[in-house]
């Protein structure tokens, strides 16, 4: 498989503020750099907050709400971590269908860390393996997926190719891996 995304234009989702912001980052460079167009999609317009884990980051531009796009201006998803986002993406139901909209049409995503309670909450987990940050684990579990213990997982036993990491030490496999699918895709 090739890394080349020239001509794709990848969602990166989350909310107003608690985006880990290296979950957020690395994927976006290793999108970039493998030649894609990465968006960033939120809930509000105007910019949103990321965190050093519970320190305040950095800024970033919000180039699209997610009322003002749909799936098809996507060819994937990418859903940073950090706890407060998606513990707050999952109370949004245009944020959570924004998510669902990639499986019900068959694009892939790409989740890190806690951000798997936006599509647990999109009830899109059954029959599906996937990690996440361990205390996510029965909530995954309980969603009807399968929750391991891997750096990255891959797996194509749904409508679409879902990639998952554990958290920010897994950011070197999660970025090649979630390259690598999209460019499949």
């Amino acid at each position: 498989m090739t890394d080349d995304l020239n001509g794709k234009t990848i969602a990166f989702l989350v909310a107003p503020e608690g985006i880990e912001q290296v979950e957020l980052t690395e994927p976006w460079e290793a999108v970039k750099q493998a030649g894609g167009t990465p968006r960033l999609v939120s809930t509000v317009s105007g910019t949103v907050q990321a965190f050093n884990h519970l320190d305040a980051a950095d800024t970033f531009p919000v180039d699209d709400t997610v009322e003002s796009v749909s799936v098809g201006d996507f060819d994937g998803l990418v859903l940073p971590g950090g706890v407060a986002n998606p513990d707050y993406l999952r109370t949004q139901d245009t944020a959570v269908a924004f998510a669902r909209s990639f499986f019900d049409e068959g694009k892939p995503v790409a989740a890190i860390c806690h951000a798997p309670w936006t599509l647990i909450e999109g009830g899109v987990l059954a029959g599906r393996t996937i990690t996440s940050w361990p205390s996510l684990q029965t909530d995954i579990r309980n969603a009807g997926g399968t929750w391991v213990d891997e750096e990255v997982v891959e797996c194509t036993a749904g409508p679409n190719t879902l990639v998952s990491s554990r958290n920010p030490d897994d950011l070197p496999a999660f970025c090649a891996k979630l390259t690598s699918v999209f460019a499949a895709s």
